[in-house]
């Protein structure tokens, strides 16, 4: 098997900078400033503004990197709804866990107010444009006649709701939520195959969606 080449020096610094970005974030919210990223990242300002122009648009990119890793499964248009529905809810579900995206939106949640474009900015590259993405693939679908029709942004907004729960909020004031893989693939689960019952066509043919799921599994039990 052939290895995979090795990233270029021009992505190596990419990654450095976007990692510097998400950790500086965690830690000072909206004041993060383009020279503590150059200094995190090992690299000069100038080299910032060169490759990115502002810092509006490297949180641009840092965002961009994250929906297109959070969207990659819903670049499938022509795979089987509800596995591919599933495995956006998982990864979705999987990220929203990281310890630094739970500090950054703490930290730019109590900001809000005082930086208010700023917040707004971040809001429509990420969770709108997030809704966006979904609304776009759901609105296949409907095309399709895979699912009724209906406003695919208000049925995006409603199927991520249902995919988050009350996790978010759990981990916010640090009380037990789903930390691992079967505890989130069992939830996305119930929240998808939820939302194809109230949604689908034909609901015998939306590629076996399952019963109603153990009552253990959608129960959070605190671990000793």
């Amino acid at each position: 098997m052939q290895a995979s080449p090795a990233p270029s020096p021009a992505t190596q610094r990419r990654e450095r900078v976007h990692e510097a970005v998400r950790e500086l974030m965690a830690e000072q919210g909206f004041r993060v400033s383009m020279d503590a990223v150059a200094s995190r990242a090992g690299c000069s300002k100038q080299t910032l503004y060169a490759h990115f122009g502002s810092k509006q648009e490297l949180l641009r990119s840092v965002m961009q990197e994250h929906l297109d890793l959070a969207t990659a499964r819903l670049d499938d248009t022509a795979g089987d709804m509800r596995t591919v529905l599933v495995e956006f809810a998982i990864q979705h579900l999987q990220r929203i866990s990281e310890p630094t995206v739970l500090a950054t939106c703490q930290l730019l949640s109590a900001e809000a107010m005082q930086f208010p474009e700023e917040a707004r900015t971040l809001y429509q590259d990420g969770c709108a444009t997030l809704q966006q993405r979904l609304a776009d693939w759901l609105h296949v679908a409907m095309q399709r006649g895979q699912l009724r029709p209906y406003h695919p942004q208000q049925a995006a907004e409603l199927l991520l709701g249902m995919i988050v729960g009350l996790d978010f909020e759990r981990q916010r004031f640090s009380v037990p939520f789903r930390d691992d893989d079967p505890q989130r693939q069992h939830w996305a689960e119930f929240a998808v195959d939820a939302f194809l019952r109230a949604f689908a066509v034909d609901i015998q043919s939306s590629a076996g969606l399952a019963a109603s799921p153990p009552a253990t599994s959608l129960h959070l039990v605190p671990k000793p």
